[in-house]
């Protein structure tokens, strides 16, 4: 009898196969493509089921709270924004993303096409379900080569049709017809998905009750989802729009007064300016170029314009001539109008403060100089020590820092120099940097990183690099991105340093590019950069993807395999580790990969966070730029897996080796 169940069982689950594989032949293909350099802004057209909340709609398909937008008019659709572009070798349209397991009944197959309800493409595969494992998923997404700004992928559902298609979402059936290939638009097929052309982004925000952070934010009750939506469709009352209209004028006139007294201010500003230049101008220059700075190179938390007292009179003669970092002689776009002015040391304050350059005020080496810890003007401060032949990458991190301010970059608060010496004076990071957290971290002195902090610092960081290449100004590639150059302040938050080899990304038709000589470190230095120089945004994608693969293994960006010879063969952690991940498809069947998980966390990690920080390591140092994720999405990403590090931590019942942030040993 038991065997007869058993048989049914089995014959059951093989039937259940077979009409999913038939239902896998109704799904049309993405569509296809030719030119794998395509990138393209997508949306797909998506309707939640009542469990999955905005939290869980942000895991699914790996975007911010900004990427979804709700459709109106009771057809409770949301629309997700993703990335598309043309993969290599399928010559087909896909965008990337990550499912995570939530139960251990059924197949895995079954478990992600429910979930994305036909927008999903997955391999054939008969894998049962494991809670908590990660899958990496394609989806359905399309480009434009017509005149339309969007495509929206679209799954039909009973009683839609191409004509009601086009009164929804205000288009032509011509225009749906021809994008699809369409001869016969009364033959349609329920399940299929086709592609909707669009000029303009589609829905309305997603309605929250408070402002979305940069971050996903925790989500919403299920029994919330539909009621917001709800919301977010009824009238908004009179009394709100009068309120938001007396809002807003007030808003005007106070920014009215702001301007003319700002314009007030800036004209007594360039007054004193002008007057200190003529004054100036009579004397001969010795370490204070200003004689009183005023301004800072900072955000207004460190050293600003305290005066300094002057013993020497203007015919004093003195060994150290400042030659280079008058603004004269460093060129006329050394600060433009809207940045701030950096604070202006003496070389005594310097020589004094770091007790000669001693060797105990050493910090370490840095790629261009000497770096010293300094209490300078009651300030802790890290200074770096540069010859007068590096004012190229002295220039350079002063252009940079003078005009970027983040929280997860160094603060740079002034400079001085004598006629053979340079010195660019940051704010000090009491924790060092995190190659030494990371790197044999009990011979340096410390308590190795818990996997908590780990996701926390790779957070801060893709933070301050996300910044510095999408919301400055100028945009910026690093092109020096490795764990040295990550430095932890006093509560181990991450700051990126280290900007003498930046450089500002011009504009091209082919998108943002930088032609320059190869520079940085070996072992982060991305293919294309490395073959013709090529710098862009993705160069600094790829070395991040390193730093990702360093923070999971704890092992160097360049690896010694065998140390016994005399001629030791040395390989990159990159590919050491997408061998190890092409032999572990899904977070439960990770044991090629335990032997590269770092030992110092001694397993108390959640494996399906680090498969999937793992699986996006693999995504940044793609071999195809156009492949790789942008630091926005490497965000998004990070943000997700430290939510559900944080769920992890806490069924741990408060374990101290977790909690405290730091592995202290069983």
């Amino acid at each position: 009898m038991i065997l007869v169940r058993k048989s049914q069982l089995k014959l059951l689950h093989f039937l259940l196969f077979l009409l999913h594989l038939q239902s896998l032949c109704s799904y049309p293909t993405p569509m296809s493509c030719a030119d794998t350099t395509r990138l393209c802004t997508s949306f797909l057209a998506f309707k939640p089921q009542p469990n999955q909340t905005l939290a869980v709609l942000q895991s699914m398909f790996d975007v911010l709270p900004n990427d979804i937008t709700v459709e109106g008019n009771g057809w409770d659709y949301v629309f997700i924004r993703k990335n598309c572009s043309c993969a290599a070798g399928a010559k087909k349209y896909v965008s990337n993303t990550t499912f995570t397991v939530r139960s251990n009944v059924g197949y895995v197959y079954d478990l992600v096409m429910d979930a994305y309800d036909g927008l999903a493409i997955l391999p054939n595969t008969t894998r049962m379900a494991k809670l908590g494992a990660v899958i990496s998923v394609r989806l359905f997404c399309g480009c434009s080569t017509g005149p339309w700004n969007y495509l929206v992928s679209y799954v039909m559902r009973d009683g839609d049709s191409i004509g009601s298609l086009a009164s929804r979402f205000g288009v032509s059936m011509d225009n749906i017809e021809n994008v699809n290939g369409i001869s016969n638009p009364d033959n349609v097929t329920v399940g299929s998905l086709y592609y909707v052309p669009l000029d303009s982004v589609p829905g309305e925000p997603y309605p929250l009750k408070n402002d979305t952070p940069s971050a996903p934010v925790p989500a919403p009750s299920d029994d919330n989802f539909s009621a917001n939506q709800s919301n977010h469709k009824a009238h908004v009352p009179y009394r709100w729009i009068i309120g938001g209209l007396a809002v807003g004028l007030t808003l005007i006139i106070l920014s009215i007064i702001l301007y003319v007294s700002l314009r007030s201010s800036n004209r007594f500003a360039k007054a004193r300016r002008s007057h200190a230049k003529d004054a100036d101008s009579k004397v001969s220059h010795n370490f204070h170029i200003l004689r009183n700075p005023s301004f800072c190179c900072g955000s207004g938390r460190y050293i600003c314009g305290k005066p300094v007292e002057q013993k020497k009179t203007d015919g004093e003669s003195s060994n150290h001539q400042i030659t280079i970092p008058k603004v004269s002689t460093l060129g006329t776009d050394v600060f433009d109008v809207d940045v701030d002015k950096p604070v202006v040391f003496t070389y005594e304050e310097i020589f004094s403060s770091t007790d000669g350059f001693s060797d105990s005020n050493l910090l370490g080496h840095g790629t261009y100089g000497s770096v010293y810890y300094s209490l300078l003007r009651d300030q802790e401060v890290a200074i770096k020590r540069m010859t007068a032949t590096k004012s190229k990458e002295f220039m350079s991190e002063m252009k940079v820092l003078c005009k970027v301010h983040h929280t997860n970059l160094v603060e740079l608060i002034g400079y001085a120099a004598s006629h053979d010496e340079l010195f660019l004076i940051y704010e000090y990071a009491q924790k060092g940097s995190l190659k030494s957290h990371l790197h044999d971290p009990q011979n340096k002195g410390h308590s190795p990183l818990s996997w908590i902090m780990r996701v926390q610092i790779a957070l801060d960081a893709a933070r301050g690099l996300e910044y510095i290449h999408e919301h400055t100004k100028t945009h910026y590639v690093h092109r020096d991105i490795k764990t040295s150059n990550i430095l932890l302040d006093a509560s181990f938050r991450a700051k990126i340093s280290d900007f003498g080899l930046a450089k500002l990304v011009g504009k091209t038709n082919e998108g943002e590019i930088s032609i320059t000589k190869v520079v940085g470190t070996y072992g982060y230095l991305a293919p294309e950069y490395l073959s013709n120089g090529l710098a862009t945004t993705k160069s600094d994608v790829y070395a991040f993807g390193v730093v990702l693969f360093e923070i999971i293994s704890g092992k160097e960006a360049i690896i010694r395999t065998d140390t016994m010879t005399k001629n030791p063969e040395r390989r990159s952690l990159a590919s050491i580790m997408l061998v190890a991940l092409r032999n572990s498809p899904d977070s439960m069947s990770m044991s090629s990969m335990r032997d590269y998980i770092d030992p110092n966390m001694m397993d108390l990690y959640p494996h399906d966070c680090v498969f999937k920080m793992a699986i996006l390591a693999k995504q940044c140092v793609d071999d195809d730029p156009l492949l790789r994720p942008d630091m926005k999405q490497v965000v998004i990403s990070l943000s997700q897996i430290l939510l559900s590090s944080v769920e992890w931590e806490a069924t741990l019942a408060g374990k101290s080796q977790v909690f405290s942030g730091l592995v202290q040993g069983r």
